[in-house]
């Protein structure tokens, strides 16, 4: 067994994490073991640390970059030294319509998940990359393109897909009057990347005080949505509607904003009561939903972003500041991705007094 040092949640009450060492498996034949140097701080690590699913004694983290540092006998689309990107599905049944189409995300025999889940073949719980070592399967991996910096893209492999799938499965390219509900994690990379595929689009806010950034990532403008001339001067006007916002908040207002045909992807809540069947039927509006991403689509986001240079806008923090991380991201206090830097996890000591986040803020 391979032996590595990471962040796990032993008290669903708090956010603190404990640093523990634990094993990975021996390479398999296609296994390959990925040093992490970056993983992102989504906010279903909040969510599943506090027991939403009922899991217990997790290592989170489902969306890191990092290096090839072991492969196995049978790998061939790696080698030792590789910039790697790992996203939030490391296995699949791989024979069902879902896996055969590349939507290995939604497997009939569910996939499994990064962390949380249960590995295929020994039955143990999956550990995620709150940790300095990886183990997976060379299919579930991806090849980081050269000139994404790997702390900034490591948000794309989960906030990055889960808008992207949505993005390309309703066909938006030019022309497309876009808009995007809350300006978070998810919702800036959804600016970014329907804009650089020539949609129009508009943040939808509680208020003004994104609207720099908003105007900065990339939209035509903002809508103030506690406004209700504004609310109901949008009426029919948009033909997507991309909703990451992750607290409890009403979906009619957004349905009334949406075009013959409009689509409303609600992706922060996805627990959010429906609306009335009426409401849909003005219009033949769609609600839906997205998990994720599967592996065609992420290795088409990344191939896009790097031709686009898009990646996220993230704060860097050390690993063993994951509980300051989590905190503020409880209060909303992100701007717009936490990341991790896991390499102080090779020294018994945690990070330096007086280490600052260091924030990025990539072209776009």
């Amino acid at each position: 067994m391979r032996t590595t040092a990471g962040w796990q949640s032993l008290d669903p009450t708090t956010n603190a994490l404990t640093r523990v060492t634990f094993e990975r498996r021996d390479l398999r034949p296609d296994d390959i073991a990925v040093r992490i140097d970056y993983c992102g701080v989504c906010h279903s690590d909040l969510h599943r640390i506090h027991g939403m699913l009922g899991e217990k004694d997790l290592v989170p983290g489902h969306e890191a970059t990092g290096v090839v540092v072991g492969t196995g006998q049978a790998v061939t689309g790696f080698a030792e030294g590789d910039r790697v990107a790992i996203g939030t599905i490391i296995d699949s049944c791989g024979a069902c319509a879902m896996c055969l189409a590349g939507q290995e995300n939604y497997c009939y025999q569910r996939p499994t998940t990064t962390y949380g889940g249960t590995d295929r073949i020994d039955g143990t719980q999956t550990k995620g990359a709150y940790s300095r070592e990886y183990v997976l399967r060379e299919k579930f991996a991806f090849h980081l393109p050269d000139g994404l910096d790997p702390a900034a893209a490591a948000p794309l492999m989960c906030a990055g897909v889960s808008v992207w799938e949505p993005l390309r499965a309703t066909g938006v390219g030019p022309g497309a009057r876009v808009a995007v509900a809350g300006l978070g994690g998810l919702g800036h990379l959804a600016v970014k990347l329907a804009t650089a595929l020539g949609a129009e689009v508009t943040v939808l806010s509680r208020s003004t005080a994104k609207e720099r950034d908003a105007w900065r990532l990339g939209a035509t403008g903002l809508l103030v949505t506690t406004d209700e001339a504004q609310v109901a001067a949008a009426r029919g006007r948009f033909d997507l509607i991309l909703d990451t916002i992750s607290a409890d908040h009403e979906l009619s207002p957004l349905i009334g904003m949406l075009d013959l045909d409009g689509t409303l992807c609600v992706l922060g809540n996805p627990l959010l009561a429906g609306p009335k069947l009426w409401e849909l039927g003005a219009g033949r509006k769609r609600l839906t939903s997205s998990g994720t991403g599967g592996r065609r689509r992420a290795a088409e986001m990344l191939r896009f972003c790097a031709e686009h240079g898009i990646t996220a806008d993230v704060e860097i923090l050390p690993s063993s500041e994951i509980e300051t991380a989590l905190n503020r991201l409880a209060a909303g206090d992100v701007h717009y991705r936490f990341v991790l830097d896991m390499s102080d996890l090779d020294t018994e000591a945690t990070a330096p007094d007086g280490f600052a986040g260091r924030p990025i803020h990539p072209a776009h």
